[in-house]
C-alpha cells in the first residue's frame, strides 16, 4: 500500500488519481475534512468513473507533526509519496514554514525508517535549485544559497537535508523538484492565480519568468521514479523556460481575453511592496510582494531538464494543451 501525504493540494490529488486508476492500494493523509471533497471535483475532470476511483482511497486523518497520527497511517505502508507543505513567501510566516516544511518532513523522515518503507518521493521545489550569473543554466548541480531565497525556499531546502539524511540512514529516497506545475482545480493559490489574473484582462504582466510543467508531467515522473531501481538522486522538473508574460499572454487569448501589454516596471513593484506592507500592518494579511520576490523577478533562472529526461524517455505534456485544458474548466466554473 501507498502513503501520500497532501494529498488534497494539486499534486496530491492528481496523484490520488494516477494511483487509483492503476489500481495501486492507497492511503491519504488529510487534517481538514472539507478539503477532500475538492479531490473529488479534480476525479471529475479527467473520468466519468470518478466517485468509483474516489472510492477506493483509504483516508486517515492525520498530520505531519503529529507523530501517534503518522505511526498510525504508516501501517501496512510499503512506499510514501510526502506532498505536504505550508507555502507562503511572507517574512513573518518563517517559523510556521520552518516547523511544517522541514520538521514534518523530519518525522516522515523518521517513520519510514522505523517503519522499513520501501522508498520516499519528496516532492521540493525548484526554488531550492542554486541560482546561476551570466545567463547560465542552472541543473541539480548549481549551488544553492539562502542569500535572496524567499522563506518557502529556504525551508524547503532545510526539508531536502532531512530526506539526504534518511538517505544516508540507508532509506531510499528520490527528490523532484518542479517549476510552476500548471493544471487545474486550485484557481485562489499557485498557479492557478495565473488563470485568475488572466480572466480579468489586466494590462499589466509582471517582468521575469520560471520554469513551468503540468501536473500530469509531475505525477507522471514521481511514479515512475518510484517504481524504478533509481534512489540519492534529485530532478529538476520543467517541460520548459517562459516568461510571465508569455504563460499570462497564452491563458487570455484561450480565455477569449485580452492579453496583457505592458510590463510592471521595478520601480511600480517597489512601491507595491510598501503599499504591501503596510496593509499588511493593518490588515494582518499575508504579504505578496517582499524584496526577495522583486529580486525573483529581475534575476529569473533557466533550468536545464536534461538529467530527467535521460531517465524518463518521453515527452512532455504540451504546455499549450494544459493552459487549454485548465482555462476551460476555469471558465466553466466561473461563467
Amino acid at each position: 500500500m501507498v502513503l501520500v501525504t497532501g494529498g488534497t493540494g494539486l499534486v496530491g490529488s492528481h496523484l490520488l488519481l494516477k494511483l487509483t486508476r492503476e489500481n495501486i492500494a492507497v492511503r491519504a493523509l488529510y487534517r481538514s475534512a472539507d478539503k477532500i471533497s475538492q479531490v473529488k471535483k479534480i476525479f471529475s475532470y479527467y473520468t466519468d468513473d470518478s466517485l468509483s476511483l474516489f472510492n477506493q482511497i483509504e483516508w486517515i486523518q492525520g498530520d505531519i507533526l503529529d507523530i501517534p497520527s503518522l505511526e498510525n497511517a504508516i501501517v501496512n505502508i510499503t512506499q510514501v509519496y510526502h506532498c505536504a507543505a505550508f507555502i507562503s513567501f511572507d517574512p513573518s510566516d518563517f517559523k510556521k514554514l520552518e516547523r511544517v516544511n522541514r520538521e514534518g518532513t523530519a518525522n516522515i523522515v523518521n517513520i519510514c525508517i522505523a517503519a522499513g518503507i520501501n522508498k520516499l518521493c519528496y516532492v521540493s521545489t525548484i526554488g531550492t535549485i542554486g541560482r546561476t550569473l551570466n545567463g547560465e543554466t542552472a541543473t541539480e548541480e548549481t549551488d544553492w544559497t539562502r542569500q535572496n531565497a524567499n522563506p518557502y525556499a529556504i525551508t524547503k531546502h532545510l526539508a531536502e537535508m532531512e530526506v539526504w539524511r534518511g538517505a544516508q540512514e540507508n532509506l531510499n529516497v528520490v527528490i523532484v523538484n518542479p517549476g510552476v506545475i500548471l493544471g487545474p482545480g486550485f484557481w485562489d493559490s499557485g498557479s492557478g492565480s495565473f488563470f485568475k489574473t488572466a480572466s480579468k484582462g489586466y494590462n499589466y504582466y509582471p517582468p521575469g519568468g520560471s520554469g513551468f510543467i503540468s501536473v500530469t508531467d509531475v505525477v507522471t515522473i514521481m511514479t515512475t521514479l518510484m517504481n524504478s531501481n533509481i534512489h540519492s538522486e534529485r530532478y529538476i522538473l520543467v517541460a520548459e523556460n517562459l516568461s510571465y508574460k508569455d504563460v499570462l499572454h497564452k491563458i487570455a487569448l484561450t480565455m477569449g481575453k485580452r492579453p496583457p501589454t505592458k510590463p510592471l516596471k521595478f520601480w511600480q513593484l517597489n512601491i507595491g511592496r510598501i503599499l504591501d506592507k503596510l496593509k499588511t500592518i493593518f490588515t494582518r494579511s499575508n504579504r505578496t510582494i517582499t524584496k526577495n520576490t522583486i529580486y525573483g523577478l529581475k534575476h529569473p533562472s533557466i533550468f536545464n531538464n536534461s538529467k530527467i529526461k535521460q531517465v524518463i524517455k518521453t515527452d512532455f505534456e504540451s504546455l499549450d494543451e494544459q493552459i487549454t485544458f485548465s482555462s476551460k474548466l476555469f471558465i466553466a466554473e466561473h461563467s
